[in-house]
């Protein structure tokens, strides 16, 4: 199988790579608006990397441009699959759409792998806009590779991406421009698991995460809650912490244990 990646971040490497350390007939080429990026990329998965100018045709094109590219990259480069089309660009609605109305009569499959490529592998979304044969090679490798792939629709994942990316990062990064260092004897649990958040997010490209509170939109959801805290009184303080404390906050079946210590 011929894949072209456009695009020649970490995510698209990683699928390149994927795919071919699953399958023995997968050869990968890769472009980029970057060159550079393309031939380093193309080098990493012993592949070859191609010019936008080329007029190649490919069994399927993976998308792995920034979420604000996606509708263009697909409208460049769909007609250059012959077979499927897919996507790891974190956003799932825009991206089948620009599919759909690119390629209506090839294979379309949105994948988001919600992890960093250097933590690979873990959980992968899936919406099977228009699944087949192509796409169901696709998904088998990625779950040879060890990765948990689910079935969703485009619009339940993008709302829960407004919470567990959005929001989180926004709350991370608000703690992050908060705190002041502090000595590493005065750290309660709470404080370190959250500076150990604060150094896993903010150390990674920052127009990934711009690019997804544009898309997602979260910290002003943060900035309210934030401020309903910072306003209210000690009975209003006391209610709002309860509501929150009310929520089952597990995934599994554990109860919630009553602290009462300083953490």
């Amino acid at each position: 199988m011929d894949v072209l990646v456009v695009g020649a971040g970490e995510m698209g490497t990683w699928f390149g790579r994927t795919l071919a350390a699953e399958r023995d007939d997968v050869s990968v080429a890769v472009t980029d608006l970057d060159s550079d990026a393309a031939d380093r990329a193309a080098d990493a998965l012993e592949g070859r990397s191609v010019p936008a100018t080329t007029d190649e045709r490919f069994d399927l094109a993976c998308f792995a441009v920034p979420i604000p590219a996606v509708e263009s990259a697909v409208e460049s480069w769909a007609d250059h699959a012959d077979r499927a089309l897919v996507d790891v660009t974190g956003v799932m609605e825009p991206a089948l759409q620009a599919m759909a109305a690119a390629a209506p009569d090839r294979e379309r499959v949105s994948f988001h792998p919600l992890f960093a490529p250097a933590r690979a592998p873990g959980n992968v979304a899936v919406v099977a806009d228009a699944p087949g044969p192509t796409t169901d090679g696709v998904r088998a490798a990625l779950a040879d590779a060890g990765n948990a792939l689910f079935e969703t629709s485009a619009a339940d994942h993008d709302e829960a991406m407004e919470t567990v990316q959005a929001r989180a990062h926004a709350a991370v990064l608000a703690f992050g421009l908060a705190a002041e260092d502090v000595s590493e004897e005065f750290h309660t649990p709470v404080s370190e698991a959250l500076f150990d958040l604060v150094g896993r997010v903010a150390h990674n490209e920052p127009r990934v995460y711009a690019d997804i509170q544009e898309t997602f939109r979260g910290a002003e959801d943060v900035a309210e809650a934030a401020g309903r805290l910072a306003d209210a009184d000690a009975e209003g303080f006391a209610d709002l912490y309860r509501s929150v404390g009310d929520r089952d906050w597990t995934t599994g079946a554990t109860e919630r244990e009553d602290h009462t210590d300083s953490s």
